[in-house]
C-alpha cells in the first residue's frame, strides 16, 4: 500500500526511550542539546515582530512564484558588501533569489531540478541526519566524503574523489558545517569549484549558520561564487532566530547562461506550490533587520558557555574540546567505553543530563559527543559539571 521511499524504521531507538523514561520519572533532566532558540530564554522585541505581521498588504493574496519582489529585495540587502571566495564584493541580483517555506523545501527543489531517481549527491560526513530523508523522498542518493580532523577540520579530498559516478550531480557543501562549526577555506572552495566544473555538477551550499563565527570578521560566502552553478541555502531560522515563521530562501550564482536555465526551471517547481505565506513575506525587511540585536545576544550566549566549558576542560583528565570555527555546537571528545548511543543511555540514568551521541551526527567512530552552545548558562553548567564528573570518576 505505501511507497517504499517512506519505508524507514519507524521503531523508537533506545537513547529516545531513555529519554522517555526518565521524564515519566520525573527526574530533573539537564538538555545540552538545545536547538530551538524560541525556548532558550532570549528577549524577543515582541510588539516589533506581531507588528510586523500585521501588515494590511497581508490581506490580499499576491502570488509570486520567485516571492514578493520586495522580500528579494531584503534578502539582497542581507548580502550586501559580503565577500565571496574569490574576494569579489557585489550586490545579488533579487531576480536570483528564490523564496521557500524552509530550507528543507529549497533543498527539495533543488533535488528535482539536479536528478533523475537513483541519481547521487556527496554530502559532508559528520553532518545533520535531515539530508537523508529529504534524499528519500527525492528518490536519490546520498554519498559521504569524509571531513578529517587535524588541528581542525579539513575536507578529505580523496574520500570525495572516491565517491563520484557518473550519477554524481552536486556536492553539498555546509558552511559552517553542523556539528563541526568548521567554514569551507578558499582553497577548498577552489578546489571543489574545480572539481564540480569538470564534472557538469552544481555546489549546493548551506549557509544558516553563516553569521555565527568565533571570530570578528565576516565569513565569505558561496552566494557569489561566479564559477560554476552553485545554489546557496538560508532562512530565517538562523540568521534573525526565528524557525516558527517558515521562510527561507535560495540564492542561484555562476555562469550566467546555466544560472538563467537554473531559475527558469526552479521558478516553475515554485510556482507549482507557492509556498511561503504573503504575510511573512511583507514582514521578511523587519525580521532581517532584527537580527543583529538578536544574534548578539545568542553570540553572548555562546561565549560565555564557551569559556566555562574550556575553563572547565582545562581540570579534566579525559574530556577534550575539538577546535570550532562557527556554528552553535561544540564537539567533545571523550574514552570510548561504548558506544555514543549507549554512553548516551548511560549519562541520561546515571547523571541526568542529555547529549547528543556522535553517531546522530554520522561520525564514522565512537568517542564523540556534541553539546550546544545555546543552551541557558545555568542549565549547560551544572549539566557540564555532571559530565565531568562522571568520566573523571
Amino acid at each position: 500500500m505505501f511507497a517504499t521511499r517512506t519505508n524507514w524504521r519507524l521503531e523508537t531507538n533506545r537513547v529516545a526511550r531513555a529519554l522517555e523514561e526518565h521524564r515519566r520519572s520525573g527526574k530533573e533532566l539537564f538538555d545540552l542539546t538545545a536547538s530551538n532558540p524560541t525556548t532558550c530564554g532570549l528577549a524577543y522585541p515582541e510588539e516589533e515582530i506581531l507588528a510586523a505581521l500585521a501588515d494590511p498588504r497581508g490581506l490580499v493574496y499576491r502570488p509570486e512564484s520567485k516571492g514578493l519582489r520586495e522580500a528579494r529585495e531584503a534578502v539582497a540587502e542581507y548580502y550586501r558588501g559580503r565577500q565571496g571566495f574569490s574576494g569579489s564584493i557585489q550586490q545579488i541580483d533579487p531576480e536570483r533569489i528564490l523564496l521557500a517555506s524552509g530550507t528543507s523545501e529549497a533543498y527539495s527543489h533543488i533535488f528535482r531540478l539536479l536528478c533523475e531517481k537513483g541519481d547521487e549527491i556527496l554530502v559532508p560526513a559528520p553532518s545533520y541526519p535531515l539530508f537523508e530523508f529529504l534524499a528519500d523522498l527525492a528518490d536519490i542518493r546520498l554519498v559521504p566524503y569524509l571531513l578529517l580532523y587535524d588541528h581542525g577540520w579539513q575536507i578529505d579530498f580523496a574520500s570525495l574523489r572516491a565517491g563520484l559516478t557518473p550519477h554524481s550531480r552536486a556536492v553539498l557543501v555546509v558552511h559552517p558545517n553542523n556539528p563541526t562549526g568548521s567554514f569551507v577555506k578558499p582553497r577548498e572552495a577552489a578546489e571543489l569549484a574545480e572539481i564540480c566544473a569538470a564534472r557538469e555538477m552544481a555546489i549546493v551550499a548551506d549557509e544558516v549558520f553563516l553569521d555565527y563565527t568565533s571570530g570578528a570578521a565576516s565569513a565569505k560566502t558561496f552566494a557569489l561564487q561566479d564559477a560554476m552553478l552553485t545554489f546557496t541555502l538560508s532562512g530565517l531560522s538562523k540568521i534573525s532566530l526565528l524557525p516558527q515563521m517558515k521562510l527561507a530562501w535560495t540564492v542561484v550564482s555562476g555562469p550566467e547562461a546555466v544560472v538563467q536555465i537554473a531559475i527558469n526551471r526552479l521558478e516553475i517547481i515554485a510556482d507549482t506550490y507557492l509556498s511561503p505565506g504573503t504575510p511573512i513575506q511583507l514582514a521578511l525587511p523587519k525580521f532581517l533587520s532584527l537580527r543583529r540585536s538578536m544574534q548578539a545576544q545568542l553570540q553572548q550566549r555562546i561565549s560565555t558557555n564557551l569559556s566555562f566549558l574550556d575553563s572547565m576542560l582545562r581540570e579534566s583528565n579525559c574530556l577534550v574540546r575539538l577546535d570550532r570555527e562557527g556554528g552553535w555546537y561544540v564537539i567533545l571528545r571523550v574514552p570510548v567505553t561504548a558506544t555514543d548511543d549507549i554512553l548516551t543511555v548511560v549519562l541520561i540514568e546515571r547523571c541526568s543530563v542529555l547529549v547528543h551521541p556522535g553517531h546522530f551526527f554520522n561520525f564514522s567512530h565512537d568517542g564523540y559527543l556534541v553539546i550546544s552552545l545555546i543552551t541557558p548558562e545555568h542549565e549547560l553548567q551544572e549539566g557540564m559539571r555532571r559530565l565531568r564528573k562522571f568520566f573523571d570518576e
